[in-house]
């Protein structure tokens, strides 16, 4: 048995050389015993030179590469202490697996489920959050690429961020075996990283380790401790898992440090956030161009600016193409390119049977990747592939239990496959797992339309216009006129209300898709006012247009100018 000397924490794994608490080194429980002393893996040899990466400007993203910042050559001024992170990440991923596939005689039952919980941030400094989200976030991505593993999602794990829970409640809302609890220490020149991998059932440790480095040692560690766990995984893992927990996507430290950073603002999905995000990945490819990571976290940042920073569509997506493109000549393997290469064949250029190639593609790649679930479960939606549509999201929220936006696309799904009552239980419950989400509330108000509720959906709307910066008054006095309108004027009367209100919302704050209310307008039976706003959308490739082939526009596909919009973008109807 031994104990931590500081705050007297008990373990019975004596293979811990350090508290998991403080980081202080353990000592045996009886007295005159001597502190565990840490066994470091002996130096290796320097890491050879990283592949060369031949770029020919005559492919098919030469026109695109215009667009993208100028790539210098890596840095040789390496920051030992970051390349110390990626290494213990790595180490992190190869002992997780080694216990998942090569469990110990006494285990039970192997583990098919995890849940990597966010790393605290231990060493008291908030401009290093970006580190030990960071590192959560690279295991989660590494440990998903094994095909007999499920691991949950970065968006449902990093709801628990800051907050106390049991074991036991993160495995009956993730649906997992086993969790991974980790803290991030930093120390002068020394990283501290302590790790705790629990039985979700029981809330009993399975295995805990220290990971104590100079950053002067550190240099081979990555491939180092692959060799050493593939050795004895071998009749386990396939060579391509093997060569998957291996990898080592950039050898600049400098260039990891601008990844980390943008993964940690692009994760916000704020304005102002997903524009550093553009600024770090553009300077992580600057430092390392061969750096497929970051030209994929390039792509997946210049294809959100439409939505969430309000630039044209004619800019952001391609940017994305082209940092997508180079992402895949560098490392076609990647899931996320692939994803992001199909949104904008699917939302811009509107090459819809490319695009299912692609999502496909990604998929295939990455079977655990909840957000290529997701989106091509909303290119299914757009096709009217419903129940193809309902089984994707399905996956994608097994995969990702507390997304919110995948649980209300779900509910959505579920109205238009005709499942009413339960779109509306599904919608409830997504507002409860976040009552400030505003798309919960659009989503559950579109049901409550679908069923003939407008007073209801009058109601949602008016929940939502408070989150979205409406003055309460304004919001209250919405609310009011749509129900006023719906008594006086029945349905179409509520839908021209709406439409008048979103509209005068769209040239102030949190503007909804033009064609969003171009359907309001058809359903209050205004088609001219619909086919200007389609037209104008047109012009601008807003992805919302996909959409237009849905039931909502119905009244209208008879229309001769709906029948030319249509043919432009080669949607079928």
């Amino acid at each position: 048995m031994k104990q931590c000397p500081t705050c007297r924490r008990a373990y019975a794994d004596e293979t811990l050389n350090y508290c998991l608490d403080d980081g202080a080194s353990l000592v045996y429980a009886g007295a005159g015993d001597e502190p565990a002393t840490a066994v470091l893996p002996p130096a290796a040899t320097s890491p050879g030179e990283a592949p060369t990466v031949n770029y020919d400007p005559r492919g098919n993203s030469s026109a695109a590469a215009e667009l993208l910042p100028a790539a210098a050559r890596p840095s040789s001024n390496r920051n030992m202490l970051l390349y110390a992170i990626g290494a213990a990440g790595l180490a992190v991923v190869l002992v997780v697996v080694g216990y998942i596939y090569y469990p110990r005689t006494s285990a039970a039952t192997q583990i098919e489920s995890i849940a990597v919980m966010p790393f605290q941030n231990a060493s008291g400094n908030a401009d290093i959050e970006y580190l030990s989200d960071g590192i959560t976030e690279s295991l989660i991505n590494s440990l998903s690429r094994l095909p007999k593993l499920a691991v949950k999602a970065r968006s449902s794990v990093f709801t628990y961020k800051g907050k106390d829970t049991t074991p036991r409640q993160v495995a009956k809302d993730l649906s997992v075996q086993a969790i991974l609890n980790g803290r991030v220490t930093q120390r002068g020149d020394q990283l501290l990283l302590s790790l705790e991998l629990v039985d979700a059932a029981t809330g009993n440790q399975i295995w805990g380790e220290q990971y104590v480095r100079k950053a002067t040692d550190l240099t081979s560690l990555q491939s180092e401790i692959a060799r050493d766990v593939s050795n004895k995984l071998r009749s386990k893992l396939s060579g391509a898992d093997e060569q998957s927990l291996a990898k080592d996507y950039t050898e600049n430290t400098e260039a990891l440090q601008m990844y980390l950073r943008g993964k940690f603002h692009w994760n916000k999905r704020t304005r102002n956030d997903l524009l550093k995000s553009v600024e770090y990945f553009h300077q992580a490819v600057e430092k390392d161009p061969s750096y497929a990571l970051a030209w994929a976290g390039l792509a997946e940042a210049y294809i959100l600016l439409p939505q969430y920073a309000g630039e044209s569509p004619h800019v952001g997506y391609p940017k994305g193409k082209a940092a997508a493109l180079r992402a895949m000549e560098l490392d076609n393997s990647l899931a996320e390119p692939h994803a992001v290469l199909a949104t904008i064949m699917n939302e811009y250029e509107w090459k819809f049977d490319a695009a299912e190639e692609e999502y496909r593609r990604a998929i295939e790649l990455n079977p655990n990747y909840a957000t290529g679930h997701h989106w091509y479960a909303e290119y299914l939606l757009t096709r009217g592939r419903l129940d193809e549509a309902l089984a994707e999201m399905r996956r994608a929220r097994e995969l990702d239990p507390l997304s919110l936006i995948i649980n209300g696309l779900l509910g959505i799904i579920m109205q238009l496959n005709g499942q009413t009552d339960e779109a509306v239980e599904q919608l409830k419950k997504t507002v409860a797992l976040d009552p400030t989400f505003p798309r919960g509330y659009l989503f559950l108000a579109q049901v409550y339309e679908a069923k003939g509720m407008f007073n209801e959906a009058a109601d949602e709307f008016g929940k939502l216009s408070g989150l979205v910066g409406v003055p309460p008054e304004e919001g209250a006095k919405a609310v009011t006129s749509l129900k006023q309108a719906f008594k006086t004027q029945g349905a179409r009367g509520y839908y021209r209300r709406l439409a008048e209100i979103l509209s005068e919302r769209g040239q102030t704050s949190a503007p909804p898709p033009a064609s969003v209310i171009a359907g309001y307008w058809v359903m209050g039976g205004e088609t001219d006012k619909a086919i200007a706003i389609l037209e104008e959308a047109l012009a601008r490739r807003e992805p919302e247009m996909v959409r237009i082939a849905g039931p909502v526009f119905d009244p209208i596909k008879s229309d001769p100018r709906y029948k030319d919009i249509v043919r432009r973008m080669n949607v079928s109807n």
